[in-house]
């Protein structure tokens, strides 16, 4: 183990102190050795050439003008990547789906980067994991609260 100093300004510390709370972490340093580690997969997920697993979530506004058909032809572009989509009618105008994806983080994030930057597309978010974690991180993969 390693001591490190850092330094967080009052709005990051406070929303670390209310994951800490919600989460039930034992202390500041666990929370942080939790978020680093998440980050770090995530960076390294999206920096590796390695087959990866994500789902891809974004709320959109089906009465834009020749939104829906532009969102239906990226899909078509990509679907050596896209497994499965769910769409779920929010309200009369918007939409919410989630896509499971499968291929290259890289291929991926640029997939997601074209679709959430659509005129219309209101919140996009890609979430991206190893295809193959690695098991001897000393962090139980399977543990969410």
């Amino acid at each position: 183990m390693h001591r490190v100093t850092i330094t967080l300004d009052d709005d990051l510390m406070d929303k670390l102190d209310a994951i800490i709370e919600a989460r039930g972490y034992q202390n500041r340093s666990e929370a942080i050795r939790d978020l680093a580690r998440i980050g770090i997969q995530q960076t390294t997920a999206q920096d590796s050439g390695d087959r990866c697993v994500g789902a891809m979530v974004y709320t959109y506004d089906h009465s834009k003008r020749d939104l829906p058909r532009k969102l239906t032809q990226s899909f078509h572009t990509h679907h050596d990547l896209s497994r499965a989509t769910m769409h779920v009618h929010l309200d009369h105008d918007q939409c919410l789906e989630v896509t499971i994806l499968d291929g290259k983080a890289s291929e991926m994030q640029h997939f997601a980067d074209h679709i959430f930057s659509e005129r219309g597309v209101r919140y996009g978010r890609l979430v991206t994991i190893p295809a193959s974690p690695d098991e001897d991180d000393g962090h139980d993969h399977h543990h969410h609260d």
